[in-house]
């Protein structure tokens, strides 16, 4: 368990509590740490050399967000990412996506489109060299200078209430290399509809972009519960 988790470096402008949650949280988020798999407070404390309180208090926040079950008898697991669990939430993000980027497509300006268009060119150059942490931070950046040029508030927030859920499909859809091209593909055509101001053009390509995202991600989960 938590093969890769190491002992915290304290932050002297964050509670200990409030590191140990984004270690753990990122080591969920990113796979690290499995789905299901059980987080034993004795050793992680061990492994980030604290004691067991402030763990604790992490696996209860963790809980509070979603991507921690207690299970009654069996203690903390990480949370399950279940196939009516994906497809209820990207099928709100297909929803939200299309009409940000097609705000996007109205209201960003040009200073916006220039930084969008270097962020892009970034994201295909660390999926062609296969770097998964540089192309996750890219697409996340790349989708929200998008939500940004919406200027719109509200939408915003809703997106950013699936951010964590969507940071985890993210990851799975991003470690399949073998949808690279149309991954590039996809991005260069969002950019392309939002550059030239087609907000009906810009709704329909970002929302094919979740729905193949959708598509990748349940067949990659059906595949790995086929061969577990």
């Amino acid at each position: 368990m938590a093969g890769k988790l190491s002992k915290i470096n304290l932050n002297d402008y964050k509670p200990l509590r409030e590191v140990i949650f984004n270690s753990l949280r990122e080591a969920i988020i990113i796979g690290e740490l499995r789905p299901g798999e059980r987080l034993m407070e004795v050793q992680l404390a061990e492994k980030m050399g604290v004691s067991r309180t402030p763990v604790r208090e992490a696996i209860r926040k963790l809980e509070l967000e979603g991507l921690v079950d207690m299970i009654p008898r069996k203690g903390a697991h990480v949370a399950e990412l279940s196939i009516k669990d994906i497809m209820d939430v990207l099928e709100v993000r297909a929803s939200l996506d299309g009409l940000a980027t097609s705000l996007a497509a109205e209201r960003i300006t040009d200073d916006e489109l220039k930084e969008l268009k270097h962020i892009n060119s970034q994201f295909a150059n660390y999926i062609e060299k296969e770097n998964l942490n540089g192309s996750i931070k890219k697409d996340a950046e790349f989708h929200d200078i998008i939500y940004r040029a919406s200027r719109n508030d509200k939408l915003i927030s809703i997106i950013n209430n699936l951010r964590e859920q969507v940071q985890r499909f993210r990851v799975i859809y991003l470690k399949d290399y073998n949808n690279s091209k149309n991954l590039i593909k996809e991005h260069n055509d969002i950019y392309e509809a939002v550059s030239s101001r087609s907000m009906e053009n810009a709704r329909n390509i970002a929302k094919t972009h979740i729905i193949n995202q959708e598509s990748t991600i349940l067949s990659s989960l059906k595949m790995q519960k086929g061969n577990s």
